[in-house]
Formats: C-alpha cells, sequence, structure tokens
C-alpha cells in the first residue's frame, strides 16, 4: 500500500471527560492507555485498544496549576510523569490508582519533559529557561542547567546517549549524556525552533519552527535532508510513528500534516478546525491522538476539553 492511500478509510473517535482545555496527550509503552493533562489541574489515564475507549478513565489530581506535560515511563506501562505550572512534578503508578507515588518541587513554572529511555532520569524545563534532571529512584533533582537563551522541546537518542534542545534562536543544541558536553549547535531554522522528535531507529530528527517549516535531518553528519512547507503558521509538535515510517505535524493551521518521511510527500491532511496543541501517534498502531484549541471568537467545548483520535487500527478496519 502506497502512502498516499495508506489512511485510506480511517477512523475517528472522541474522548471526553476533562472540564477545561486539555494540553497535552502521551501513549504508553504498549499503546493500551492514553494519558492526557488540562488546564483544569488533572491528568487522566484512558484504557483504549484500536481507537475506542474501553473504560471509565482514572483520574489524577494534585497539581495547583494547569498540567501542561505528562509523559510516559519508558520502560514500564504504568509508570507515568505530569508537570504544571505549580513548579513541580509528579510521579503516579496506575497499578496505585489515583494516589500520587511523589510530588517533587522544582524551581520554576515547568513546561517541557523528557525521560530518559533507562527509566531513571527525567528533564523538565521551565519557562525561566532552566533545565532540572531528576533521578527517578531518589525522586529528587539532581542537577539543574541554565541555559542563556529560550529552551523549548527536548528529545532523547533512543541509545540515551544524546539529548537534544531546541531553542528560540532556531537552533538545535546536541549535548552528550551523561556528561551534559555540548557536543554542536545545529542552525535548524531562521526562527525558534518549538518542536522535535526522532525516529524510533534514531536515524532521523524533525524539527519544527517557527518559521512555519519542518526539517528533517539524519543524525550522523546532522544534513538537512529536506524541507516541509505546508503549514503557513508557526509549527507547534512534530512526531513520527509506529517505525517512522510517518511524520504527524500539528501547527496554528487547522489540519495535520501526515507526510512520508522518507521524501516529505503528503500522506494525509486530517482537518482539526482549530490549531493543535499536541498530538502523539500509538507505539503499536498507525493511531493518532491529538488535541488543540478553540477556535477564534467561538465557543467550542469538543475543540478545547475532548481528546480526537484518528488513524488504521490494526485489528478495527477488517
Amino acid at each position: 500500500m502506497s502512502a498516499l492511500t495508506f489512511f485510506d478509510g480511517a477512523i475517528s473517535r472522541e474522548i471526553a471527560g476533562h472540564k477545561k482545555k486539555v494540553h497535552c496527550v502521551a501513549w504508553n509503552l504498549s499503546g493500551r492507555r492514553l494519558a492526557s493533562g488540562s488546564v483544569d489541574q488533572s491528568a487522566r489515564v484512558w484504557d483504549v485498544e484500536h481507537g475506542t475507549c474501553l473504560g471509565k478513565e482514572l483520574e489524577l489530581k494534585g497539581h495547583s496549576d494547569s498540567v501542561d506535560q505528562v509523559c510516559w515511563d519508558p520502560t514500564s506501562g504504568d509508570r507515568l510523569a505530569t508537570v504544571s505550572g505549580d513548579k513541580s512534578l509528579r510521579a503516579w503508578d496506575v497499578r496505585s490508582g489515583s494516589n500520587c507515588v511523589a510530588a517533587i518541587n522544582t524551581s520554576g513554572e515547568n513546561i517541557n519533559l523528557a525521560w530518559h529511555p533507562d527509566g531513571v532520569t527525567i528533564a523538565i524545563g521551565d519557562r525561566e529557561d532552566l533545565v532540572s534532571f531528576v533521578d527517578t529512584r531518589k525522586l529528587r533533582v539532581v542537577s539543574v542547567r541554565k541555559f542563556p537563551f529560550e529552551v523549548n522541546e527536548m528529545r532523547w537518542s533512543p541509545d540515551g546517549d544524546i539529548l537534544w534542545v531546541t531553542t528560540g534562536t532556531g537552533t538545535v543544541e546536541v549535548h552528550a549524556w551523561p556528561s551534559s558536553r555540548k557536543m554542536l549547535s545545529m542552525k535548524a531554522h531562521t526562527a525558534g525552533c518549538y518542536a522535535i522528535d526522532v525516529d524510533p531507529l534514531g536515524r532521523k530528527l524533525a524539527v519544527g519552527g517557527a518559521d512555519t517549516l519542518v526539517s528533517m535531518w539524519d543524525t550522523e553528519e546532522y544534513t538537512c535532508l529536506y524541507t516541509v512547507a505546508r503549514s503557513g503558521k508557526p509549527v507547534r509538535v512534530v512526531r513520527f510513528s509506529m517505525g517512522g515510517d510517518f511524520i504527524a505535524t500539528g501547527s496554528e493551521e487547522h489540519f495535520i500534516d501526515i507526510a512520508d518521511s522518507q521524501t516529505g510527500a503528503c500522506a494525509a491532511k486530517l482537518s482539526t478546525g482549530a490549531a493543535t496543541n499536541s498530538l502523539a501517534w500509538s507505539p503499536s498502531e498507525h493511531i493518532l491522538a491529538y488535541v488543540g484549541d478553540a477556535q477564534p471568537g467561538k465557543i467550542d467545548r469538543h475543540a478545547r476539553t475532548s481528546i480526537r483520535i484518528w488513524g488504521v487500527p490494526s485489528g478495527a478496519m477488517a
């Protein structure tokens, strides 16, 4: 099946439950659970299979401000972390129900979150451009690094040897781990870089920016393979699909662009009716979860408080 016809007949579903705008979504290791964070100061965990919500969600309360990022432990399908503007990270284990495992104070209002592939370290970025590193065994901040520029999204390489940091100056800072030694400052865009993702094999890096472009880079020589210019507005999020075949781009446009990751050619265009805040591919199926803003000047509860799921489930299309 070609990339141009792969998503023909894709299903679409809606999951509702949050009381206010949803900021973020993330799938767990198996693709069976979907987590979300909201302005209503809660996170929720949904039992999801083949794009269908199977049961009542688990509500995680404790933050005193908007939950801006949620991330699952890459080594466990049960543990997740949330960060908030309340200057804290909260750790959860769904096997314990809605009880918080630990609340860890940080130095600023947190907006970014990345979990190391070995499950031991979490990097947290805040509005003051401080990156705090949390040891999940000790359940405390073990080091803090101040950057002299705006720090946006971060990503670890699949083997955990590299931490990529996007910046407001249009660069991607490449740091070795665990030494934190800066290896390279890659000029990726002409305006701030907001979004980044790495393919599952660690060979390609996708970067999205305020200049409305998505650029694709190889991770050996850090040369640009191609750019995608189908959005006319700043790019907020880029994500590789299971296997790395597709790259989804969410922006301030009212659609999500699905591209063939090999060529950048458009494979599908998903109309959203709103700007996209966050999106995530299931690690086990070609299913995309996404959330967005309401249209300016309109009261659209669903665009703000619901999670949309779209794609081609492996077991539900026959």
